[in-house]
C-alpha cells in the first residue's frame, strides 16, 4: 500500500482522504451494525448495544464490516458508537480492558478493509471512527431529544465519555471520524474540538439528529445554524443528517445547502419507530426506501450516503447500484 500522507487511513489501490473521495462523486457508507448483529444471533438489547459484540462476538463484527464492503460501501464505520470508557467500566471491564474493547472496534474494521483491499486493489476504502453522542452512553433515548440535563462544556462526565474513545481510536491509526446522530450543536462543536486536539490531521463528517420538520435539531436548534457552523469548521469535510426517517432527508437538504457548500451527508434509518425503554424497533412499512430516494438526494448535493438503524447489506447493495451505476 502506497501512502500519500501520514494521516491517510485507507485500503486499496492508493491511500486517499475522505475529501478526495467526495471530490470524485458520491461515496457509499455502510448500514446498521446492531440490526445485522441481531439477525446473526448476537443479542444487542443491553446498555452497550452493539458495542458488547466487540468483546463477545468479534468475528461477527468483522463479518458484518466485510459484507457491507462486498455490498458496495466504500466507507465503513467502527462499531464504537456506544463503546465508551465509562459505559464499558460500568459493564464490568476495568479501564485497561475498556480501552482494549474500543481498540478492537478499530482493529476489526481495519482488518475487514485490509482484506477487501487485497482482493480489490483498485477500490480505495476508508475506515471512520464512530463517535455516538452522549445520549448513546446514557442509553435512555436522549440522542433523539438532546435532553442530557448537563452543561456540556463544564460537566467532567461528558469529557470522560468522549475523550478516551477518540484517543484510543486515533492511537489505532484512525484519522477519519463520524460524529453522528448528534442532537445538539454544542455537542458537535465540543466533539470537533476534541478530534482536532487529539488528532490534528484528522477529517470528520458531522451528521445531526433532526426533528421530522427537517429544519431543527432534536433539541430545537435551527439546522441552518448547525450547518453554518460546519461550513466554517476546517475539520468537518461533510455535514448532514442520520438516523431520521428517509422522508425527512428531503426536507433537511435544502436547509443544509442554503447554509453550506460542503458535501452533504445522508444516512437515514429504515423509517421504523424506536422504543428506548425496550430497545426495540417497530416496522411502520411506510414510505419509499433509501435506494429509491437516494438519487434525488444526490441531485440535492449529497455525496456521502448510506443507511442507519434497520438497514442491511442488501439495501446498501441496492443503494450502491442506484447512485454509483
Amino acid at each position: 500500500m502506497r501512502t500519500l500522507s501520514v494521516s491517510a487511513t485507507s485500503f486499496g489501490r492508493e491511500s486517499v482522504r475522505l475529501s478526495d473521495l467526495l471530490a470524485r462523486g458520491p461515496v457509499v457508507l455502510d448500514g446498521a451494525m446492531g440490526t445485522e448483529l441481531d439477525a446473526r444471533g448476537v443479542d444487542t438489547r443491553n446498555a452497550l448495544w452493539s458495542a458488547r459484540a466487540l468483546a463477545m462476538a468479534p468475528d461477527v463484527v468483522r463479518e458484518v464490516h466485510s459484507d457491507y464492503l462486498d455490498a458496495g460501501a466504500r466507507v465503513i464505520t467502527t462499531n464504537t458508537y456506544q463503546a465508551t470508557l465509562p459505559a464499558l467500566i460500568r459493564s464490568g471491564e476495568d479501564a485497561a480492558g475498556a480501552r482494549r474493547v474500543i481498540a478492537a472496534g478499530a482493529r476489526l474494521a481495519k482488518e475487514a478493509a485490509h482484506q477487501f483491499g487485497k482482493e480489490h486493489p483498485e477500490e480505495p476504502v476508508l475506515v471512520a471512527g464512530g463517535l455516538g453522542p452522549y445520549g448513546a452512553y446514557l442509553a435512555d433515548g436522549s440522542e433523539y431529544t438532546g435532553a442530557y440535563g448537563i452543561d456540556i462544556f463544564e460537566d467532567p462526565g461528558f469529557q470522560e465519555v468522549h475523550l478516551p474513545r477518540i484517543e484510543v481510536l486515533a492511537g489505532e491509526g484512525i484519522d477519519l471520524f463520524a460524529l453522528e446522530t448528534l442532537p445538539r450543536l454544542d455537542e458537535a462543536q465540543a466533539l470537533a474540538s476534541m478530534v482536532k486536539d487529539l488528532a490534528p490531521q484528522a477529517q470528520c463528517w458531522v451528521s445531526f439528529q433532526v426533528r421530522p420538520d427537517g429544519a431543527t435539531l432534536a433539541d430545537g436548534t435551527p439546522l441552518a445554524e448547525a450547518a453554518a457552523w460546519a461550513a466554517q469548521e476546517e475539520t468537518v469535510v461533510a455535514v448532514g443528517v442520520n438516523c431520521v426517517a428517509p422522508g425527512v432527508v428531503a426536507r433537511a437538504l435544502p436547509v443544509l445547502r442554503a447554509a453550506t457548500n460542503k458535501p452533504l451527508v445522508a444516512y437515514p434509518n429504515a423509517g421504523d419507530l424506536y422504543d428506548p425503554a425496550t430497545k426495540t424497533w417497530q416496522s411502520t412499512g411506510d414510505g419509499a426506501g433509501i435506494p429509491e430516494l437516494a438519487p434525488s438526494w444526490i441531485d440535492a448535493g449529497v455525496r456521502l450516503v448510506g443507511g442507519c438503524c434497520r438497514t442491511r447489506p442488501a439495501q446498501i447493495r441496492q443503494l450502491a447500484r442506484a447512485v454509483c451505476p
